[in-house]
């Protein structure tokens, strides 16, 4: 048996303007059924433990509507405070997309160690939409970005243009930019199509629609 751990936002709020933000809600259940059904356990952890906020969730969407109704949704309301996680135990962490992270990812020193550790250690590191600003400002044993020379791709600007996240009250910083900043080679599918990328044992995904496919890239390779 496999185990997932989800590090999630305990961030609320975003941008000047101080919009709701927390995860995004699909962007967790969609990979929790993939593992799931894979047999995998899934534990969750987020900043400051306790129940998460979310963002968009949409009870007409199958996955969601079983997630919040499920056993996982009641466990992730009472998420372990990441500082208290033992992440050695894990054979795999994921990040959930959301504009939170943004803010209490970004240059978290405990989120960096974690990244860092899992990495070099050669275990996996799943992240999806917004979630790759976790990686941002990771840096390895010897000194280079976590991301420098690595297949990556995240929410693009062009999404962001159509979702007007590029207002400076919405989003701190455009995502695309500082991963490809910090060396990542980035690629990317047009707005709101599925699209995974992996590299070693690094997967990231576009969009919500691609959060399944996160997971199932993990899956492959954990197997």
């Amino acid at each position: 048996m496999k185990h997932i751990l989800f590090i999630v936002t305990s961030t609320n709020k975003t941008g000047t303007g101080q919009h709701a933000a927390g995860y995004e809600f699909s962007e967790i259940a969609d990979p929790y059924w993939e593992f799931i059904k894979k047999g995998y356990t899934v534990d969750f952890a987020s900043i400051k433990g306790g129940q998460p906020p979310f963002v968009g969730y949409d009870h007409s969407q199958p996955s969601s509507k079983n997630f919040r109704a499920s056993n996982g949704f009641k466990r992730l309301n009472f998420s372990h405070t990441l500082l208290n996680v033992d992440t050695e135990a894990y054979d795999a962490i994921f990040f959930p997309g959301g504009l939170g992270l943004m803010t209490d990812m970004l240059n978290n020193p405990l989120v960096k160690r974690v990244i860092k550790e899992v990495y070099e250690n050669e275990k996996v590191i799943g992240a999806v939409c917004h979630g790759p600003a976790a990686l941002l400002n990771v840096k390895l044993s010897d000194n280079r970005f976590l991301l420098e020379g690595k297949q990556i791709n995240s929410f693009t600007q062009e999404e962001e243009d159509e979702d007007k996240h590029w207002l400076i009250d919405v989003i701190p910083f455009m995502l695309e930019d500082e991963l490809i900043k910090q060396g990542a080679i980035f690629s990317k599918e047009k707005p709101f199509q599925k699209y995974v990328v992996s590299d070693g044992n690094l997967v990231t995904g576009q969009n919500p629609a691609s959060a399944s496919g996160v997971a199932q890239k993990m899956i492959e390779l954990l197997s």
